[in-house]
């Protein structure tokens, strides 16, 4: 056994392993940092790619002990990346992912490719892309994801990085000697984790990789439920599971929202901002958070926009619900179902609302977590009762 000392993630590891252990082993068996895959364990499908040094490296057929000093990225020290966070939201609109196995490590080297490639060249972009094997997709919807995001980023005019902002010339992992330690700041592609970020002040704007759209009424007038949006802390009242940490500012919300997904618990702490438009009145709130304990991570934007009904007696709100999660919490997540326990949601939270603002308490101000399991064991029994409704009336 020999001691080895690197950073993985931007953090210091220094752990005992075999000299034989591959830095795919080491990663998984040693830090649970299980997104990086293996597949053939002869470098040939890309599903074990990572970063060493900033470059796309085969992890699976790199000696942990070779990689003494340098530092390594694995699919998960990009959750917070700007490129990752656009490249998974590509790979889900443009269907670019069946199984998912080859995923993390093809998402390694399309990062490479926006940062390096001027143009959406589908050509080099399948060559730059030879390197992933996928069982699954054909390909087409990944080369559309990236060139999707090239072409944004460009239109964007965010230009190439010269190497993929490589400063040292060599082999992956050559960059860990008197050259300094890799850091991505400089390209602006990489951000700190979260919750260094919500320390720093910094909450920022992203693409989310899921929308959805949520519409509700309330009994009262505009201007009145206007004003009530505006009580940050009477809103976070009537959500399940949140709560504040310190007195809430518009420029600055600290608080935490508590999840339980049957066995797993998770403990979001994170910080968000608030935006409001009195003339349209519509307001935004864009929010960022971390669970350690299941190491995921959330980005999370809500739209809304009011509108009078009944000659201006009532509400509609209307709400734009997007987000990205990543992590262990990302893996239970389906569409569908995620579409129904919005909506039981923003059901829940629009009642609390109602009698917050009737001068009654909301009903879940007591309730110290939210538990999907239970609002999902109500979304079933309307399924089932809706299937065997309709083959009742069909009969």
């Amino acid at each position: 056994m020999s001691t080895i000392a690197l950073h993985v993630n931007r953090r210091a590891v220094e752990l005992s392993a075999e000299p034989r252990t591959s830095l795919a082993d080491f990663v998984r068996d040693k830090l649970d940092l299980t997104g990086t895959h293996l597949g053939c364990e002869h470098g040939v499908c890309g599903a074990c790619t990572v970063l060493l040094d900033g470059v796309p490296a085969r992890s699976c057929i790199t000696y942990a002990a070779a990689c003494e000093g340098a530092d390594v990225t694995t699919i998960e020290g990009l959750d917070e990346d700007e490129v990752t966070t656009e490249l998974r939201a590509a790979f889900t609109r443009e269907h670019a992912l069946q199984c998912g196995y080859c995923t993390p490590g093809m998402l390694v080297s399309a990062r490479d490719l926006v940062l390096r490639l001027p143009d959406a060249d589908e050509r080099r972009i399948r060559v730059g892309l030879s390197g992933n094997l996928c069982r699954c997709t054909g390909y087409v919807g990944i080369v559309r994801a990236v060139q999707s995001v090239i072409e944004a980023r460009r239109a964007r005019n965010v230009a190439p990085l010269a190497d993929g902002g490589r400063t040292v010339l060599g082999p992956a992992g050559s960059g860990r000697a008197e050259s300094g330690r890799y850091d991505p700041q400089p390209a602006h592609t990489v951000a700190a984790p979260a919750s260094e970020s919500v320390a720093r002040g910094t909450i920022p704007d992203f693409t989310p990789a899921t929308v959805l759209d949520q519409r509700f009424t309330l009994p009262h007038a505009p201007a009145k439920v206007f004003a009530m949006f505006d009580d940050i802390a009477g809103i976070a009242a009537c959500l399940p599971g949140v709560s504040l940490r310190s007195p809430p500012r518009p420029e600055r919300v600290e608080g935490s929202i508590r999840v339980k997904l049957g066995p797993i618990a998770a403990a979001f702490e994170g910080a968000a901002r608030v935006e409001r438009d009195p003339a349209t009145l519509s307001g935004r709130i864009v929010g960022i958070g971390t669970d350690p304990r299941s190491r995921s991570a959330t980005q999370g934007e809500i739209r809304y926009r009011l509108l009078p009904l009944d000659g201006g007696a009532a509400t509609a709100v209307e709400l734009s619900i997007g987000y990205t999660l990543t992590g262990m919490l990302a893996q239970v997540g389906r569409p569908g179902l995620v579409r129904d326990l919005a909506k039981r949601l923003v059901a829940d939270f629009a009642a609390n609302l109602d009698r917050r603002m009737s001068g009654l308490t909301p009903e879940s101000a007591t309730q110290a977590e939210l538990s999907f399991w239970s609002i999902a064991s109500d979304v079933l029994r309307a399924r089932l009762a809706r299937i065997f409704g309709n083959r009742s009336g069909a009969g």
